[in-house]
């Protein structure tokens, strides 16, 4: 198991910070996290890129493999295949959670992203882009309902790093505005995701001030 010093997590609390945090306490990692403030640009600093030179979290150091790893999906990926936890038994079933990763990295998270910011960041208003992203927004929701209507998790019938990945984006849609009442299948695989403990603990550690340094350096129990 990594020892507590050997693991450096960066983050915040946004979806792409939680997917790491997340698979952090399903794999029982300890590690030392890093809260970054990204309303005072601290993934901006100069220390911080030299680790991720985009200026993005999260971001990890394996400081036993002396590597720095950012953008989440390769954390998870990376994570996955050093830790064991969540690793496909086939070829076939690892081709198939890379390309719904993939899918979550290219689709899910720029639309969703782009649908948060102009809901609640512009200063502006769009309303030609807010009707965009809503239509595209669903539109994915309904590829993923229509992939769970096959099957039990996104990939396949085990539950994995791609499910991780859309989990964090997909239960954002209260405050997207979006109704989702039409995709059952995905309103009821959010719901078997969120009653993980491991996801729950996943998502306390990303609030900021909600574990104190000690807290985060365990591993989540059952």
């Amino acid at each position: 198991m990594t020892q507590a010093s050997d693991l450096a997590f960066y983050t915040a609390n946004t979806p792409n910070g939680q997917k790491v945090s997340i698979f952090l306490k399903e794999a029982r990692l300890a590690y030392e996290q890093f809260d970054l403030d990204l309303d005072k640009g601290e993934q901006h600093q100069p220390d911080f890129l030299k680790i991720n030179p985009n200026g993005k979290i999260p971001a990890i150091i394996d400081r036993q493999a002396g590597l720095a790893v950012f953008e989440s999906g390769a954390i998870l990926s990376y994570l996955s295949s050093k830790t064991g936890c969540l690793l496909p038994a086939t070829e076939a079933e690892n081709v198939a959670v890379q390309q719904w990763l993939h899918f979550q990295i290219g689709g899910i998270g720029p639309m969703l992203g782009q649908l948060w910011w102009f809901l609640h960041a512009s200063k502006m208003g769009n309303t030609e882009a807010i009707q965009r992203y809503q239509k595209q927004s669903l539109r994915l929701y309904q590829v993923v309902d229509a992939r769970l209507s096959e099957s039990t998790f996104i990939a396949s019938e085990n539950y994995s790093i791609a499910d991780i990945a859309a989990f964090t984006w997909l239960r954002t849609w209260g405050e997207l505005n979006l109704d989702i009442t039409p995709y059952s299948h995905v309103q009821g695989w959010l719901e078997v995701i969120a009653a993980r403990p491991a996801v729950q603990a996943g998502l306390l550690a990303s609030e900021p001030g909600s574990r104190n340094t000690a807290e985060r350096l365990t591993s989540v129990e059952g």
